[in-house]
């Protein structure tokens, strides 16, 4: 009994490895940090502030809508920038335009009547600059951590994500209630000033010698990569499906307010990330599933699941948990999509590619919120929250029948697996690796 009770601590136990032997990476993680606490923060202050100034489920709602065409822009074009130049380069200037706009947010919340478009304007363009941002970012990290850790480095990752997003929320909600927006969007500016300190020290990537200048005809290369490789669209589409019906965050301040804890609205919004730091905390196992394509549709599932009960169960603190059960499912599907995209796309079309990913896990919350906010009046919070669950359910369901080659992925036969685990064993001889690694 004693040594199956080791075993299954084995098999749940993090993997610290990429953090031993990659110091890039460990600076790509330690940046994390700072700058998701700030921005988690403004998660909640924006929100909160927008209801605050309109009371409107709809007002709240449309600024995921605003962020939706930036977003489109910037995602796929910071992708392809990511194949063509220097990403170290790109992610500085990048995370230097998110500490002005952050700063220009605190100041229009000083105002003695901070206006409403600059909600809307600033988060837009915040929206693409960080998407801009966020597939040279993700590129990085193949480059700098070993094929085998990659999964391990994909649960590191959202347990990075998961420590900001259930502390700073939850903060977030009790500073803008006490201190006000203009002290939150404050806090969020020096978050990117200390982590550009920190990016600052990562080496220079600069793009192959070979590669393909940033321009519509690589974007178009890119996506016809994409749309031939069934099992990726198969990561698209479901993580979209699933979020369309079934993340409902714009409905949060007005269902704290009608449970009657306003000031708790944090708590809805870190709910998702508590559970999904647990799941990464038990995680390990997830490193040893090579049937990621199933694992992302039965987790999806289990997302709208968790979402409908949170939305017919009339309590606060039920409300949470079923929340935080969603999160935890969310996570595991987000680690499996993570490791077959990095375990399977070539260097030379990785920006590319997640410009792509970017699009398809931004997409469908935009959207969802919107969703959320439309039907609300249709039967009140509850109901969009319940009724969204439950469509999303059906709709990963049809996916998982509709798709085939992605329900049935496995990374120790797949050809483009097999083919970049080769391609990276030749590449990296010992002398290179134990350089890079240091």
């Amino acid at each position: 009994m004693l040594s199956r009770i080791r075993t299954l601590a084995g098999h749940l136990a993090l993997d610290v490895s990429p953090l031993r032997d990659s110091r890039e990476f460990r600076l790509l993680m330690a940046s994390g940090v700072v700058t998701m606490f700030g921005t988690f923060i403004t998660m909640v202050a924006v929100p909160y502030q927008m209801w605050e100034l309109t009371g409107s489920y709809l007002a709240v709602g449309l600024m995921s809508l605003a962020e939706f065409v930036p977003m489109v822009a910037c995602g796929l074009w910071g992708g392809a920038i990511a194949d063509s130049l220097d990403r170290r380069k790109i992610i500085l200037l990048s995370e230097l335009g998110l500490t002005i706009t952050s700063a220009l947010l605190m100041v229009n919340a000083m105002l003695p009547a901070p206006q409403i478009w600059v909600l809307y304007v600033v988060g837009a363009l915040a929206t693409g600059i960080s998407c801009l941002q966020r597939p040279s970012m993700e590129s990085l990290i193949p480059q700098v951590v070993a094929h085998d850790q990659l999964g391990a480095a994909a649960v590191l990752t959202s347990l990075r994500w998961n420590f900001g997003a259930i502390a700073a929320p939850a903060l977030g909600g009790l500073l803008v209630a006490t201190l006000g927006p203009a002290f939150a969007y404050g806090l969020d500016t020096l978050s990117f000033v200390l982590s550009l300190l920190l990016l600052w020290r990562i080496s220079s990537r600069p793009p192959a010698r070979d590669a393909a200048a940033a321009s519509l005809r690589s974007l178009a290369e890119g996506m016809r990569y994409a749309v031939g490789r069934k099992d990726l669209v198969g990561t698209y589409l479901v993580d979209i499906a699933a979020m369309v019906f079934a993340m409902s965050t714009s409905l949060f301040p007005g269902l704290a307010e009608r449970y009657g804890a306003l000031e708790a609205v944090g708590l809805l919004y870190s709910a998702g990330a508590v559970g999904g730091l647990l799941a990464s905390l038990t995680g390990g196992w997830t490193a040893r599933v090579h049937r990621q394509g199933l694992g992302v549709l039965v987790a999806a599932m289990l997302w709208g699941v968790a979402v409908a009960l949170a939305g017919a169960i009339p309590n606060f603190w039920v409300m949470f948990g079923c929340l935080a059960a969603a999160g935890a499912a969310d996570m595991v599907s987000g680690i499996f999509r993570m490791t077959m995209w990095n375990q399977t796309i070539p260097d030379e079309m990785r920006g590319r590619l997640a410009g792509i990913e970017l699009l398809s896990y931004s997409t469908g919350p935009m959207l969802g919120n919107t969703r959320a906010s439309l039907m609300e009046p249709l039967g009140g919070p509850r109901l969009s929250l319940a009724a969204g669950g439950l469509l999303c359910v059906a709709a990963v369901a049809a996916l998982g029948a509709a798709l085939p080659r992605f329900r049935h992925y496995d990374a120790r036969t797949d050809e483009h697996a097999l083919a970049e685990r080769a391609r990276r064993a030749a590449q990296l001889t010992p002398e290179v690796r134990s350089t890079d690694m240091v």
